[in-house]
């Protein structure tokens, strides 16, 4: 298989059924924190239920119940020192929320260790609400002999009024599955101040309190740094920055990038467990490594899918999605299950970037996707407004999105129905007329059924090649990689 994935689905079972044992050289995962925030997105529910159930179950919040109990009585039957760890977080917690996560964790960094090959680390993103419990626990898991750094990401915010210094850093634990690993040094730049010294011949010397001095003696012209420290200082990504997808929990690419710049080499693969909106999948495929994401949530799946497309181009290397619906029975059990979850899907499948900012802000104005295109050099982008209905509809709901395009001066429209359309439906759609666009003439309002998305169709429009006219830089990937089959089944 020459294709990265992604994946949907409950990450522990993807692991499971699908993941090969020491197959994947680099884990970077970023799991909610418990920490009581909710972020208004989808995630699982409490009871460990399917995500599909729910839309607001990324709360971060984890409760004490039979599920918990279940899944704690199978690994404390396993015997270990995880089955101890956990025996001693609930001698100390009791049966709360805290516990229920970090019983939920227990298991799928059981299985991420399976799947890690002998040179691989894993990096676990958190912040201080769970750290030193993780902490702990993922000492049970790999071995308090192979923690090899805690790292702190120290950032800027804007501070909340509170009685306490105000947080603004998170928690970084690397740990290796075996003292052999790979590592690839990273350098800070000297100061300005210190390049001239050592441009001058000059020994640098660093005092470093009553503890003696440390020698930096530069081994050739091009050595420009110091060997990388475990606090690092990245900003977090600005408002208003390209970068910024809207993702409650959207991490900076350059934090990314220096985790697997360090910790893998091209062609190595580089698994996400909770990939959400995609950062490690978007840098993993800019540093030309191959990649696994894996999430619970279309919202998750749409949003990569769309930052890919639109990040890389025609130079993106090829990808599958598995998990996604693949009939029409498929769909309807999606639909029936979750609305939410089929409206991120079906807007996913037509390449459409899902309007997160508007979910958020509450009235989606009946939008549930944007696509955008240039067919003229003016370098302004035309908008296609996607709805996506799967109950009963009728001619009423084609009027009122014709009315949408007008308000959102969108170009066109289109209707994606899970049944299908009546004939009153398509004449209201006829009556929006055409729209045209580099010599040909398309429907303005475009109603397209599941049934044929999954046969393959798309909408009707016309776009200039990128070639043609003036666009925003996209991201530039490193030197072309050979191709690998990925290890999974």
């Amino acid at each position: 298989m020459n294709h990265n994935i992604l994946f949907f689905g409950d990450n522990l079972d993807i692991l499971r059924e699908h993941i090969q044992s020491e197959s994947v050289d680099l884990i970077y995962l970023d799991p909610p924190f418990n920490s009581n925030a909710n972020y208004n997105v989808l995630f699982a529910e409490k009871d460990g239920s399917k995500a599909a159930s729910q839309i607001q179950a990324f709360s971060d919040t984890w409760t004490w119940n039979q599920e918990s109990e279940s899944v704690f009585a199978e690994i404390v039957m396993t015997g270990g020192k995880v089955s101890d760890c956990l025996q001693a977080f609930r001698t100390f917690l009791g049966e709360c929320d805290m516990l229920a996560y970090l019983v939920m964790m227990a298991p799928r960094l059981l299985e991420l260790r399976r799947v890690m090959k002998p040179t691989a680390s894993i990096y676990l993103h958190c912040d201080p609400t769970a750290s030193h419990y993780l902490k702990l626990l993922m000492d049970a898991v790999f071995n308090p002999v192979n923690f090899r750094n805690e790292i702190v990401w120290c950032y800027k915010r804007w501070p909340s009024k509170q009685e306490n210094f105000q947080q603004m850093h998170d928690v970084i634990l690397r740990y290796s599955k075996s003292k052999n690993v790979i590592w690839n040094q990273p350098y800070e730049d000297f100061t300005e101040q210190t390049k001239k010294r050592i441009k001058g011949g000059m020994k640098i010397e660093h005092i470093i309190g009553e503890s003696g001095k440390i020698l930096i003696r530069p081994t050739s012209e091009k050595s420009s740094g110091v060997a990388m420290c475990d606090y690092w200082n990245i900003p977090m990504i600005a408002g208003q920055a390209k970068e910024r997808l809207g993702y409650p929990t959207q991490k900076p690419e350059a934090l990314l990038e220096r985790i697997i710049r360090a910790s893998s080499k091209t062609d190595d693969v580089v698994l996400d467990p909770f990939c959400g909106c995609g950062t490690s999948v978007s840098v993993a495929e800019r540093l030309h490594r191959r990649w696994v994401g894996i999430d619970i949530t279309f919202l998750a799946i749409s949003l990569i899918r769309s930052r890919l497309r639109n990040n890389f181009k025609e130079e993106l290397a090829p990808y599958i999605v598995l998990g996604d619906p693949k009939t029409l029975n498929d769909a309807q059990a999606l639909a029936e299950q979750n609305r939410h979850q089929f409206e991120y899907w079906a807007t996913g499948i037509i390449d459409a970037s899902p309007p997160i900012h508007e979910r958020k802000k509450g009235a989606d104005r009946g939008i549930d996707g944007r696509i955008f295109f240039f067919d003229d050099k003016t370098g302004q982008a035309k908008t296609i407004i996607v709805q996506v209905k799967s109950g009963n509809v009728g001619p009423q709901h084609i009027r009122d999105l014709i009315g949408t395009l007008t308000s959102e001066k969108a170009v066109m429209g289109v209707f994606i129905t899970l049944n299908e359309p009546t004939k009153p439906m398509k004449d209201a759609a006829l009556s929006a007329g055409f729209y045209e666009g580099l010599g040909d003439k398309f429907p303005k309002l475009q109603i397209l059924t599941v049934r044929e998305l999954l046969a393959g169709k798309k909408p009707q429009y016309k776009a200039l090649s990128e070639a043609t006219f003036k666009r925003a830089k996209r991201t530039v990937k490193e030197p072309a990689r050979s191709q690998q089959s990925l290890p999974f089944t």
